[in-house]
């Protein structure tokens, strides 16, 4: 899938040079010798498993995206620039108003299991992110949907009437806007799902359906198929050999779960022929790895990010909507001085340097560093300041009153903020007992609580994190469109902080509401207006943006990396002989 959403550290090195950032050519990747024959297999490391939900509508992690990349596609694609590209659609064109836009769809395209792909799969797959009941049963993706006709009333159940997706022939599909929609690209380019799989099952049975959970059911249009797991060690992708744009040339993709801590002699051995998202190697390993002269490195800035998170409400136990009104102030961080200070009191540059070996880099904007709308200047900059935090901190009250070391709240009562983080991932969780050392280094006593296995992590954020105050994570950012809507609106699921913020909102709604939207120079005003509020409101702190490091040995030939992935035209690779 061109677009990736979802968890775990990846990151940036500078705002220009997106592709000229790798360490070589595209020309010099693919000028070793040996004769590129069809068939063969590639092997490819990840250091955690898929939490096993192998639906574009429900996955949940970078791990399931690696495979969903692989077997499922949307009507758009990007190319090297960002822009949009012909996918399932070969051309599209707009209504006078922009409310509307009209995809022809490729006419050859059939389903894995050979069934041909239709417009009605397109109504289909937006109907059922739209659907009631979507994100109860675990769905995250409604910002796909909300800007759609009649969205607030299919989606709450006054109607049962669809008019936001419709097909026009079998060919020919229209996506309709409540008003004009400077996302309208973004919004309809969403990876689709076979409708004559799921027609006959209830949305909130989808999650556990075999068509989303088990090799050999899962059916996608794209250049390879899911055909075998063994849950948590491999997953084996066979070429689809009736593939709309060609047969693949390789036989097979297979994934290996490893340890992070053996991905490197895996690669350096050619037991895996590439490393890629969403970890990549080591920047530990560089100089290793760059000595091999059998392996290629890519290194290049990418989508995504590090935080520290801050619990700034909690939601309801139990509730499983996403709903602010039923939101509880988490009072241990409400204060704004509170969240300001820990950002001062962790050196993020330290961390870089120590962890990542500077190869990565402070960013203070959640929006990606490629796009236009990035602002690095007028938010807080949260140089390392000890003292600044100590002051901020005294400020709000928050003072060692028993000499213990450690303050206790405004009231004399013990302030105890507990940190959460996930496995699976070496540089976070080293990250974790740093950020500890610089936070009680200014009196904040932290509870470092024992971290979790991935799965179970996120599904405790997701579900269970009304006691969390910091949490560790990372995001993956959609390559779509700079609008940071859907992981820091109060509605947005992704939002872990709980943050509602009125200023903020509507700023993100001005970005995007015409006539004004349509002009680039204002949503980037909004844009850089909202950044500032992010930086003042502080729901999260970024810690660092790594640099991808990707790699792969030299025996896999037609990479063609895109700014936001190192699976892109999968279907047109080799091996030489």
């Amino acid at each position: 899938m061109k677009k990736k959403n979802w968890l775990l550290l990846l990151g940036f090195t500078l705002v220009f040079g997106i592709l000229a950032a790798c360490s070589k050519s595209s020309d010099d990747t693919n000028a070793e010798p040996g004769k590129a024959v069809d068939g063969g297999t590639v092997t490819g490391a990840m250091d955690t498993a898929p939490a096993g939900l192998f639906n574009p509508i429900f996955y949940a992690d970078a791990y399931e995206n690696n495979i969903l990349t692989l077997t499922h596609e949307g009507l758009l694609g990007q190319d090297e620039n960002l822009d949009f590209i012909p996918k399932l659609a070969k051309d599209w064109e707009f209504n006078e108003d922009q409310t509307e836009v009209t995809f022809h769809l490729e006419e050859n395209v059939k389903w894995h299991d050979g069934e041909p792909f239709t417009a009605n799969d397109v109504v289909f797959t937006y109907k059922s992110i739209a659907s009631p009941g979507y994100v109860e049963a675990g769905g995250l993706r409604t910002q796909y949907v909300s800007r759609l006709l009649g969205y607030e009333d299919f989606s709450t159940g006054k109607t049962d009437e669809f008019q936001g997706v419709v097909a026009v022939d079998d060919h020919t599909v229209t996506f309709k806007f409540a008003e004009p929609n400077v996302l309208a690209l973004s919004d309809s380019s969403f990876p689709i799902i076979p409708e004559h799989i799921f027609k006959d099952v209830a949305i909130a049975d989808m999650p556990k359906a075999e068509g989303t959970t088990k090799a050999g059911k899962i059916v996608g249009t794209g250049p390879f198929k899911l055909t075998n797991v063994v849950e948590g060690e491999q997953y084996v992708l066979e070429k689809n050999a009736d593939y709309w744009q060609g047969a693949p040339k390789l036989d097979s993709i297979v994934w290996k779960v490893v340890d992070q801590s053996v991905i490197l002699g895996m690669l350096e051995s050619g037991e895996v022929d590439f490393v890629a998202d969403p970890t990549g190697i080591q920047a530990a390993d560089y100089d290793t790895v760059a000595a091999n002269e059998n392996v290629e490195i890519i290194e290049q800035p990418d989508f995504g990010y590090q935080i520290l998170g801050m619990m700034v409400n909690h939601r309801e136990q139990g509730d499983t909507s996403i709903d602010p009104s039923k939101w509880t102030e988490n009072t241990k961080l409400s204060d704004q001085k509170v969240r300001q200070a820990i950002a001062y009191a962790v050196d993020r540059e330290a961390i870089i340097n120590g962890l990542l070996y500077g190869k990565g880099v402070i960013q203070n904007s959640p929006i990606a560093t490629q796009f236009w709308a990035y602002d690095d200047t007028k938010p807080n900059q949260y140089a390392f300041d000890a003292e600044k935090a100590k002051s901020l901190l005294d400020e709000a009250g928050y003072k060692d009153t028993n000499g213990d070391g450690f303050r206790e709240d405004p009231d004399g009562n013990e302030w105890v903020l507990n940190l959460n983080y996930p496995l699976g991932n070496q540089i976070r969780e080293k990250s974790a007992p740093i950020i500890q050392e610089y936070l009680e280094a200014v009196g904040i006593k932290i509870d470092l609580r024992q971290p979790k296995q991935a799965a179970a992590y996120f599904e405790d954020l997701e579900k269970n994190a009304q006691d969390w105050d910091l949490y560790l994570l990372g995001w993956s950012l959609d390559s779509t469109d700079p609008d940071p809507s859907g992981l820091w609106s109060a509605n947005a699921a992704y939002n872990y902080s709980r943050w509602n913020n009125p200023e903020a909102e509507q700023l993100l709604k001005d970005a995007f509401t015409p006539p004004d939207a349509f002009e680039q120079d204002y949503r980037k005003e909004k844009y850089s207006e909202w950044q500032v509020k992010f930086s003042e409101d502080l729901p999260a702190l970024i810690l660092y943006a790594q640099n991808s490091l990707w790699a792969h040995n030299k025996r896999l030939q037609g990479v063609d990396v895109l700014p936001y992935s190192f699976l892109n035209n999968t279907h047109l690779w080799s091996v030489t002989e």
